[in-house]
């Protein structure tokens, strides 16, 4: 691994526990989720793509930064002290999902809620990720990407439980930015989340609700 890679997740694991609050008394075992070992699986799998390259779907130097995000998946569900919350810093309203976890439904999927700037969700909640609307500009967020993009469709990126998450706006660009990658990029009609056509304008119009710390 290059040591600038080494030196990012290490800044990105030191800003996750600055941010963390929640006391190790009340620390849920995220182990026991099943992202735990769909994270585990898939870098067991890329580990031994590193060794056979043809026969994945990445390149190289993809596989090695797909690895570098595993790994930090990996640390965050075992080390983290809490759920996963969202710190919305972009100087607008921004659309997410939340759930309350419930030890009698680990799979379940949260509801679309909106988080005002400056705010920061519940601690008692999970925040699973962030919905980006049409036209929203945002950093790269796939292996294969190296440039900023503009969705054409909306799309929900996901965290696993224990990100502690902080949403920016690149104030030259005018991107949203992540102080973590994504674990999973979510589409209309993939899997059961449901994914509303909101616009710029329809998000910046909300009212924020989402369950924040006071």
């Amino acid at each position: 691994m290059r040591l600038s890679k080494i030196i990012v997740v290490c800044l990105i694991l030191i800003a996750n526990f600055m941010i963390a609050r929640p006391s190790w008394a009340d620390r849920p075992n995220l182990t026991k989720l099943p992202q735990y070992t769909e994270v585990t699986q898939a870098l067991d799998d890329l580990l031994t793509a590193q060794f056979s390259p043809e026969a994945s779907s990445y390149t190289p130097t993809e596989i090695e930064k797909k690895i570098v995000e595993l790994q930090l998946q990996k640390y965050i569900l075992e080390s983290a002290r809490g759920w996963s919350q969202c710190r919305n810093q972009t100087g607008k309203v921004l659309g997410i999902y939340a759930h309350k976890p419930k030890k009698s439904n680990l799979e379940q999927e949260g509801d679309i809620y909106f988080l005002g700037d400056g705010q920061i969700t519940e601690n008692k909640w999970n925040c699973d990720g962030i919905y980006l609307p049409i036209g929203a500009k945002i950093a790269a967020i796939a292996p294969s990407e190296t440039q900023p993009q503009e969705l054409t469709e909306p799309l929900v990126v996901k965290f696993v439980p224990g990100t502690q998450l902080v949403v920016t706006t690149n104030q030259k660009t005018g991107t949203i930015e992540f102080n973590v990658p994504p674990a999973k990029i979510v589409k209309t009609g993939e899997g059961s989340l449901s994914i509303p056509n909101f616009s710029l304008a329809e998000i910046d119009a909300q009212v924020p609700n989402a369950p924040t710390e006071h």
